[in-house]
């Protein structure tokens, strides 16, 4: 696997850029999605501010985008960490998750009391995929 080519994938998210990561990352059948936010790519400005249910949809719609970026698909998605700041907001988080994933009933985690680099963020989330085919 030495040999495997790395792949990245790369948004406007303007942290990207000044801390110098990759949304996502593959090597041979594995994709790696960077914690995600709900960050406005063109304009830097948390989307949602106000809804953690609105800001997970966002997040999993953007973790989808990358692992098809890399050649994966949603149904490849085999492990997904959830970081909430509040208790009162994991349930929607896990609406959103249900919502976006449903069938593929990936492995996850919840975390609640997380601080993020901005107060208006609400929730951030990784994810894992597994590209056999």
């Amino acid at each position: 696997m030495s040999n495997t080519p790395t792949q990245r994938h790369r948004t406007a998210n303007p942290y990207e850029s000044e801390f110098g990561y990759s949304r996502a990352v593959r090597r041979g059948p594995f994709i790696f999605v960077s914690g995600t936010t709900s960050i406005d790519p063109a304009t830097g400005a948390v989307q949602h501010p106000e809804s953690a249910f609105r800001q997970a949809q966002a997040i999993f719609a953007e973790i989808v985008r990358a692992v098809e970026a890399l050649g994966g698909k949603r149904a490849d998605v085999v492990r997904v960490r959830m970081f909430v700041t509040a208790d009162e907001d994991s349930g929607d988080v896990g609406r959103a998750m249900k919502e976006a994933l449903g069938e593929v009933a990936p492995a996850a985690t919840m975390i609640v009391g997380a601080k993020f680099v901005s107060p208006e963020m609400k929730v951030e989330i990784e994810a894992d995929a597994l590209v056999l085919w």
